[in-house]
């Protein structure tokens, strides 16, 4: 199972200070972050897509790719990455050379956007929101897959025999998760494709995700990828940890009543108590997670916030040696001593390479210097490998 971080990129008021960070400063303390939870030996680190005020993450693969370049094995991924406003061409390009920079530690967590004014900017329909996503995302999985597109939707303009470039990594897709709120035909998609399925699990009453999740379980089953407790199944959460409960409720009760979210319409212990929110000594976060594995059985990711509502990167860093050295070595012997018999791994690069290719090395692809352009139907690839065949079939 794997556990790590996640951050939605707010740039929000200290309330103890009364300062707010600039962006300079969120932007480099998520960093700093990231490279925490990597030495600490989290698994995991998400950054959120927002194009909008009060927050920075308009660009993940940019700000992933640094990460990548100063951390030595955690896994990047988004929370989530926008398929709706986004173009897919752009999407399988930008994604495919992070896989290539990271050296394949990167999946993907697509999800809608709920902000209304996003969508006219980049062009868009909120109205159309769940149309997008899933159109965009089938154009996304073919990119991927194939090595010549041929696609025509209702969304974008149609595209003739179209490479994205570069290819994927070994030629090995990234994974992808689909994350959602509340929309059962995300949940259809990614059981469709045998993707993961990612509940944000924050902002709701506890086990609010749970028929999403089960939806989701068994159209994975209909669908041919395995069992229901087999489908792959993310959550995420937020917590606040210090050495004593006391200490935690004392730390974090600022940030929860001075945010407009959360403290002029709840009670921190009553909302800690009735939603997914941990906040605690260590062993009260794991006693809480435990109780995710009850409900929703064996799933493969945990991702914590431990960065928002103004916290200071000094508490955040805090947060994230917590995790890593009090909470998760726990939780995985917690959790392997749950597990069901049969139980899915969660998906790494290297898994998927070898699921595709056994014990044969992957293909590499290049681009075929016979090729000519888009236009004549030439096969645009060949292997570099000599022993399989020097050009690739046409897709379709």
């Amino acid at each position: 199972m794997q556990f790590g971080i996640f951050s939605v990129s707010d740039i929000t008021r200290n309330p103890l200070t009364s300062t707010t960070p600039s962006e300079a400063e969120r932007i480099d303390a998520t960093v700093r972050i990231a490279q925490r939870a990597d030495e600490v030996g989290l698994d995991v680190f998400a950054i959120g897509e927002h194009h909008n005020p009060p927050f920075f993450s308009s660009s993940p693969t940019t700000l992933l790719a640094s990460i990548a370049a100063r951390t030595q094995r955690i896994i990047l991924s988004t929370a989530t990455s926008l398929i709706t406003t986004n173009d897919p061409v752009r999407m399988a390009e930008e994604y495919a050379m992070l896989q290539h920079l990271s050296k394949g530690r990167m999946d993907l967590m697509l999800g809608r956007g709920n902000t209304v004014p996003v969508y006219p900017w980049f062009g868009q329909d909120i109205r159309n929101g769940v149309a997008l996503a899933l159109e965009n995302y089938n154009l996304l999985h073919k990119l991927w897959h194939e090595d010549v597109v041929d696609w025509q939707g209702k969304f974008r303009k149609p595209l003739q025999g179209f490479t994205s470039i570069p290819r994927p990594l070994d030629d090995v897709p990234p994974f992808v998760w689909h994350g959602s709120i509340r929309t059962p035909e995300i949940a259809e998609q990614a059981a469709y494709y045998g993707n993961g399925y990612f509940a944000n699990n924050v902002l709701a009453p506890n086990f609010h995700f749970l028929p999403l999740v089960n939806f989701y379980r068994q159209r994975f089953e209909h669908y041919g990828h395995g069992t229901k407790e087999q489908a792959i199944v993310g959550l995420g959460g937020q917590a606040f940890i210090a050495r004593n409960s006391q200490d935690a409720y004392e730390g974090f009760r600022p940030y929860f009543e001075g945010n407009p979210i959360y403290g002029t319409s709840y009670g921190l212990e009553e909302y800690a108590r009735n939603t997914p929110l941990s906040v605690g000594s260590p062993q009260e976060i794991i006693d809480k997670t435990l109780t995710f594995r009850e409900a929703f059985g064996d799933y493969q990711r945990q991702l914590w916030n431990v960065d928002a509502m103004g916290l200071p990167v000094e508490t955040a860093l805090e947060q994230v040696e917590l995790l890593g050295t009090q909470v998760v070595p726990v939780l995985r012997k917690e959790m392997a001593s749950r597990r069901s018999p049969g139980a899915a791994d969660a998906p790494t690069h290297k898994d998927l390479v070898k699921t595709k290719y056994g014990d044969a090395a992957p293909r590499q692809p290049t681009p075929n210097p016979n090729r000519g352009d888009n236009l004549t139907g030439a096969r645009p690839y060949q292997d570099t490998d000599a022993s399989v065949s020097a050009t690739l079939p046409l897709a379709g």
